[in-house]
């Protein structure tokens, strides 16, 4: 996607985004901020994190946007009880004016800051909001389920825009939120800042709301969700408050977004039997580690080409140059070369798809943000880590642009916005 300006989207299509009284936890009811707040529920690890989030408080949002039960009908049954729970308790209670929220994540080296707001739902072709990445129909569904019990956003997307610089619009009015004392501040486990204000004087709005919409915006985080709230507002008559989602927005021209990989850990596919299958097909060596050595010679192979590093069997292979042959025989030819060449294609269309003939389902891979956890979840059961090296944001863009969509979890936007810090209820 390229710079958006009014040139680019007509006004009639810009992005809207709508006041809301958020709800949010109630201080003095819970430990402390950062004690009930979590990633979002796809970069959640399971088990081993799910359970340190669950104790950390038991008021912790994961048992809302990751209940356990036995059944998926009980987890939803389950999520809408504990909400419903909680606001009658007071631990979570709705603000009582409309408006939008900035958002400021800070650490690591980083400042990033957002707005958060209900956005009018589009669809793709319309090319006012740019999804880059497939879905899995099944994760639709279940979040879908999810929503639908519990008449709530419960954690926003992340989008991202580009911004012209101007002295007026919504980058001006988030730098001057950001001045004053802020609604709430909490710093979570890993190490990051989080401050939190409310936009609620008609002028600030009205100029955030005159310059999105200009905008157009890519979906960085949350595709899944975009899709579910789609499926959910065909689901009812407009007007409704399913007309929007929650969504943070950012404009990556003044606070560039990190993108790092999304791995894949194959459950069933030992090193030796991934390494074997590559026999003739792909160059296999071996490099030193610990991990980062190991990740910088994959920085350094995917300089002149496509490269993964697999581990899982106490050591790291370095897997490039494949064969031209084989690349013209298993990758579609009828996308742009951009997307033909990307990592995560020749993964599953040559890799997956061909050589392991492994099928993308939950019970043969999981995709894991954490590159240690990848490969300690792969040594602990025996499987194979496929670590990836991440895409440009350029070329998501651009593929974006073109309406071309990427293999599903290609690319790791962030920071990420913390889950628990404002919710929407969609009955309010």
């Amino acid at each position: 996607m390229n710079t958006a300006g009014p040139a680019d989207v007509p006004a009639r299509m810009g992005l809207e985004l709508a006041p809301f009284r958020g709800l949010r936890y109630d201080p003095d009811r819970v430990g402390s901020l950062s004690a009930v707040t979590s990633p979002p529920y796809d970069v959640v690890v399971r088990p081993d994190g799910l359970h340190h989030l669950e104790s950390a408080d038991p008021h912790n949002i994961v048992r809302l946007i990751l209940p356990q039960a036995t059944t998926a009908s009980v987890r939803n049954e389950q999520a809408a009880g504990t909400l419903d729970r909680w606001l009658s308790e007071g631990v979570l209670t709705t603000d009582t004016e409309p408006g939008l929220y900035v958002y400021e994540q800070q650490g690591d080296g980083l400042l990033q800051r957002g707005v958060i707001g209900a956005l009018r739902l589009s669809e793709p072709s319309d090319g006012v909001v740019l999804p880059h990445e497939d879905v899995m129909p099944h994760v639709v569904a279940d979040r879908a389920a999810l929503m639908r019990a519990t008449t709530a956003n419960l954690e926003p997307l992340l989008l991202t825009y580009r911004g012209d610089g101007a002295a007026t619009g919504t980058t001006a009015v988030i730098e001057r939120t950001a001045e004053r004392p802020p609604l709430l501040r909490t710093t979570t486990e890993d190490g990051f800042r989080h401050r939190l204000w409310a936009v609620t004087d008609p002028a600030d709005l009205a100029e955030i709301r005159t310059d999105l919409a200009h905008r157009q915006a890519l979906i960085a985080d949350g595709h899944h969700r975009w899709a579910t709230y789609l499926r959910l507002r065909a689901e009812h008559t407009s007007p409704s408050p399913w007309d929007f989602g929650l969504v943070l927005l950012v404009d990556t021209a003044r606070h560039p977004l990190r993108v790092r990989a999304i791995h894949r850990l194959l459950h069933r596919l030992p090193v030796a039997d991934a390494l074997a299958a590559l026999a003739g097909d792909f160059r296999v060596r071996p490099v030193d580690g610990p991990l980062p050595e190991a990740l910088a010679a994959l920085s350094g192979a995917k300089a002149a080409g496509n490269a993964f590093l697999l581990a899982g069997d106490g050591r790291f292979h370095l897997v490039d140059r494949p064969s031209p042959e084989l690349l013209a025989r298993t990758v579609p030819a009828d996308r742009p070369e951009a997307w033909r060449t990307l990592d995560a294609t020749v993964l599953h269309a040559t890799l997956l798809d061909h050589v392991w003939r492994i099928p993308d389902v939950p019970e043969h891979i999981a995709y894991i943000h954490d590159t240690a956890a990848t490969v300690a979840k792969a040594e602990q059961d025996g499987g194979t880590a496929v670590l990836m090296h991440p895409v440009h944001e350029e070329v998501v863009r651009d593929l974006a642009s073109q309406g071309v969509t990427m293999p599903r979890k290609s690319t790791s936007f962030g920071p990420k916005p913390a889950s628990g810090l404002v919710l929407r209820a969609l009955t309010h």
